[in-house]
């Protein structure tokens, strides 16, 4: 009897009786492949095991220790360093600066271990002339081109490294596998090889992966579920500023971001990113308001910029950057339905400075503000940052380590803040009904000088500021 042929996606593992060009679940296109149904279940039988199951008490967990790599902003991403065994996928746009970073890091590595370099990209030789011009040469950097997956396998088995780094993934082929370099199913192959080999050899391994046109990380899901750190490495290309995100780390936070500036003479940390994402200007500007994120641990101020236009199209653009269009349109709605705003007849264009991505709900006030005083012409006062989620009902509702965020916007120079009224737990009567609660810097626990002030709903903070 003839076995029943079925079609599974590669990326989601949607199901389908006849092939399709794209995925029905994931809309991902070329991924739908041949699938032989099973007949049957099969129990797979007794092997030998690789290393005898003991008490958890009694696992050595020095080895697993990480080891820094030399990059103080790519430390505290990774959560202290590179752990011997771990695969890292960084992915970012080509040109971005990926390989730049992860060469640096290699060979400030190389100073106390062995690190191979394996590039598909480029020639060995291209490669070392980025080194000599970033000051990246080390005895024990091994450099290889090789696009060819054994080829790579004996590169290690010849070098030993301690570090492998592989630029990148799409580009290694296997022959056991079908299709072309970068495919969903060579990359699957090579991607689980490489695990494999960290994993038995405990040696740490960094993947390089492309991203898509939306900005996900290309290829078959599977992929990031097979490595232990993902790493979005991200930033205008027309400006020196860097960041890389934790997507996932099993071995670490996942909300820390570290700050780079990528320059002629290679890349290097900043350590101090606060003042970075913001515009320094003597005299207020209608449409600004400045904020403060939380990365991780990390306080970062930010300016939103809004442009309000009239406009004679039936359909007003609403155009942003850097921000969440989807949260940015409920502020506008907040806006319009609970504070009469008329912005039907207007062009919106919200953006951040700098560069950076806010997805903070933290911002919500911000945005709502800028707004606002681009619609009426009128400046926000000098000194002043905003901090606060909005509701659909207009509230104010308060948001994580407010203190810290507002320390830094102290140490910085602003004079007063604005937040949800209880953020700071004191100097807000019961039942006030529309009433602003200024609370001294020395009583909210800020240097003097530095006024907080509690807003109930999106009407107490527009009457504050206007």
């Amino acid at each position: 009897m003839a076995k029943k042929v079925g079609y599974r996606c590669g990326e989601c593992g949607w199901q389908t009786a006849k092939w399709v060009g794209r995925c029905g679940e994931c809309q991902a296109w070329g991924t739908v492949e041949e699938e032989n149904a099973r007949a049957g279940v099969h129990v797979a039988s007794a092997g030998a095991v690789s290393s005898p199951a003991v008490p958890i008490g009694q696992v050595k967990a020095e080895v697993a220790h990480a080891r820094g790599t030399g990059v103080s902003e790519l430390d505290r991403v990774l959560g202290g360093g590179v752990v011997p065994g771990a695969v890292i996928l960084l992915a970012g746009e080509p040109g971005i600066g990926k390989s730049t970073l992860l060469l640096d890091a290699a060979a400030k590595m190389a100073r106390q271990q062995t690190v191979l370099y394996i590039t598909g990209e480029e020639s060995a030789a291209q490669v070392r002339v980025r080194a000599d011009r970033i000051g990246a040469i080390q005895e024990h950097l091994y450099l290889a081109a090789e696009t060819d997956l054994g080829a790579l396998v004996t590169h290690v088995e010849k070098v030993r490294p301690d570090l492998l780094v592989v630029d990148s993934v799409q580009t290694i082929g296997s022959a056991q596998a079908t299709g072309v370099p970068g495919g969903v199913t060579q990359v699957r192959e090579v991607a689980g090889n490489l695990v494999r080999l960290a994993k038995e050899r405990g040696m740490s391994t960094v993947l390089v992966g492309h991203v898509t046109k939306e900005g996900s990380i290309a290829g078959p899901r599977t992929l990031e579920h097979l490595v232990d750190v993902v790493l979005h490495f991200e930033g205008d290309r027309h400006s020196r500023l860097r960041m890389v995100r934790a997507i996932k780390n099993r071995y670490g936070p996942v909300d820390e971001v570290g700050c780079f500036d990528l320059h002629e003479d290679g890349i290097e940390g900043i350590a101090d990113a606060s003042g970075l994402f913001v515009s320094h200007r003597t005299d207020p500007v209608p449409g600004t308001c400045v904020t403060v994120t939380l990365e991780g641990t990390r306080p970062l101020p930010a300016e939103v910029q809004a442009l309000v236009a009239r406009t004679e199209a039936q359909q007003p653009r609403r155009s942003t950057s850097g921000l969440d269009a989807y949260r940015v349109t409920m502020v506008l709605a907040v806006l319009e339905r609970r504070l009469n705003a008329k912005l039907g007849g207007c062009d919106v264009f919200t953006a951040t400075v700098g560069g950076i991505k806010l997805n903070d709900p933290a911002i919500d006030l911000s945005v709502m503000l800028a707004v606002a005083s681009a619609a009426g012409d009128k400046a926000l006062p000098p000194g002043l940052v905003v901090v606060g989620e909005v509701g659909l009902a207009g509230e104010l509702r308060p948001v994580r380590d407010v203190r810290r965020r507002l320390s830094e916007a102290a140490r910085l120079g602003f004079t007063r803040a604005l937040v949800p009224a209880g953020s700071l737990d004191s100097g807000r009567r019961k039942g006030a009904d529309r009433s602003l609660v200024p609370v001294g810097g020395r009583a909210a626990g800020f240097a003097p000088g530095f006024d907080v002030i509690e807003a109930e709903n999106v009407w107490d903070a527009l009457t504050h500021v206007t």
